[in-house]
């Protein structure tokens, strides 16, 4: 994985204090605590509006998470490219999602310390059915899933609970479910999810 923003002490103090601010001033509380867990799938839901990403971006690096995220690689041309990977991104051709989930799942096996960020839906608008990339990835590699949030109907984001995958799909994506059904997106009508997404 190539260096961060979390490498440097000064930039990452710095954004956390920056972050505390905008939230603090947006009107956010966090709510949860990191796992002391070194390594780990991180998923945030609802998606359905493009305020999610700063606010979200926001949220880990006032908890100081160092998160890894899965961009499109379009979105990583000059001249934004390099700022979009010192930020923890990571540009990935959805054309080969398969890949994908294999190598990042190998990834996690092999590093020590790995916290990747995922939104499930994979797009702001209405989705029936999520992306199941996360769980195959977190399975694959033997790690928790973190459920990770934003309401907007109580303006509170952070981290919920710790999930271990059991392999048993329906159900574990069930679970996963229940808990999101609390939250609530800036624009509920885009709010999917409402069927266990295909293995």
């Amino acid at each position: 994985m190539h260096r961060t923003v979390f490498e440097s002490p000064f930039f990452s103090r710095l954004f956390q204090a920056v972050s505390i601010l905008f939230l603090k001033i947006a009107g956010w509380r966090r709510i949860g605590r990191v796992p002391d867990l070194p390594k780990y799938v991180m998923i945030g839901a609802h998606h359905t509006t493009n305020w999610d990403a700063p606010i979200a971006i926001a949220m880990v690096f006032a908890f100081r998470i160092k998160a890894y995220w899965l961009g499109k690689h379009t979105a990583f041309r000059w001249p934004f490219g390099g700022l979009l990977k010192w930020l923890g991104g990571i540009p990935i051709d959805r054309t080969k999602s398969a890949d994908v989930v294999a190598q990042m799942a190998e990834e996690m096996k092999k590093r020590a310390e790995l916290v990747l960020l995922l939104a499930p839906e994979g797009t702001r608008k209405k989705v029936t059915r999520w992306k199941s990339g996360f769980y195959h990835i977190a399975r694959g590699a033997g790690v928790p899933v973190v459920l990770a949030f934003l309401d907007y109907a109580r303006k509170e984001g952070g981290l919920g609970p710790v999930f271990h995958p059991t392999g048993d799909f329906d159900a574990d994506m069930r679970e996963i479910l229940r808990f999101y059904a609390t939250v609530t997106g800036k624009h509920p009508e885009r709010m999917g999810a409402v069927e266990v997404p295909r293995g």
